[in-house]
């Protein structure tokens, strides 16, 4: 792949990392549940050295998620790191034994959280930790991020991170943020159905801020749409690889991470940063998120 057939290139502000649009999210390289090891270990580690061979050099992951399979298995892969490579990562959640998913975000959890996924990844500085807001898997909640942010910027004079992000946050929670440090990407739930962040995406483009969807085609409960499927069937593609490249076309500053765990999925969803929307194929994606609302 091509630099323009992973949707061209995008630069974390302040920042020399620069890094394909088209990226990767190794949530699922996890067991079931995103717990314990993957049950093709093999597969796992094929599908990062694939992404990476393809042109993808950012890639999205946290040391909760298995908790700690996926990291090691990003390093096993890939390791020693080739140059370029962007790893995102994340803090404030845990993974007690009864698999759940709980807040970590006190001052000595946040801490502890880096230097799992330094040990973890193999690293000695991470390039960007965003803090997450483990409110609900739809919507951010309100609530002030002003100690765990003070905490990251801390870490970051200590050299332990290079940059900061944030994820399931409200537009307060990134203007509070931005008033202890510089946050160079935003990543929440939003996709062709979940637009609730327009607002957000706008205000952040301006400032040259990176935007990540997570759940980018609908998470646990993949999107459907009859438009979407026909606009798909239009142009010979798969509809998951249309509203891919819908949100390539939504706004410049829109990272993409997409994750799966087999090789066939992970072609489709790189092969969708190819497609190009006509104007008039974008207006008929656009409409999806009204007939939603209306549908509500």
């Amino acid at each position: 792949m091509s630099e323009a057939t992973l949707g061209g290139r995008f630069t974390f502000p302040g920042t020399s990392l620069t890094v394909q649009r088209m990226g990767y999210g190794a949530m699922q390289l996890a067991g079931p549940g995103v717990w314990g090891p993957p049950k093709d270990p093999a597969a796992a580690l094929a599908v990062l050295r694939e992404a990476v061979a393809a042109g993808v050099n950012h890639i999205d992951t946290s040391d909760y998620y298995g908790p700690h399979i996926t990291n090691q298995i990003i390093r096993q892969a890939l390791h020693p790191y080739p140059a370029g490579l962007v790893i995102v990562t994340k803090l404030g959640g845990r993974r007690p034994p009864d698999k759940s998913w709980q807040r970590a975000s006190s001052p000595a959890e946040l801490a502890a959280g880096v230097q799992d996924n330094l040990r973890n990844l193999g690293l000695d500085t991470l390039d960007i930790v965003n803090y997450r807001v483990m409110g609900s898997d739809h919507g951010p909640e309100e609530g002030s991020v002003i100690e765990q942010v003070t905490v990251l910027a801390d870490l970051r004079r200590k050299g332990l991170i290079r940059h900061i992000g944030l994820s399931n946050v409200t537009a307060a929670q990134v203007a509070e943020a931005q008033a202890i440090t510089d946050i160079v990407c935003v990543q929440n739930n939003y996709n062709l159905a979940h637009r609730h962040d327009d607002a957000l995406i706008d205000d952040l483009v301006a400032q040259g801020i990176a935007y990540v969807p997570f759940f980018p085609l609908g998470g646990f409960t993949p999107l459907q749409s009859s438009t979407l499927s026909a606009v798909a069937g239009q142009l010979g593609a798969a509809p998951m690889q249309v509203a891919l490249a819908w949100l390539l076309h939504r706004s410049p500053n829109i990272l993409l991470i997409p994750g799966t765990s087999t090789l066939a999925h992970l072609r489709e969803n790189l092969a969708a940063s190819q497609l190009k929307l006509s104007t008039q194929v974008l207006a008929q994606l656009d409409a999806i998120a009204s007939a939603v609302v209306i549908s509500r």
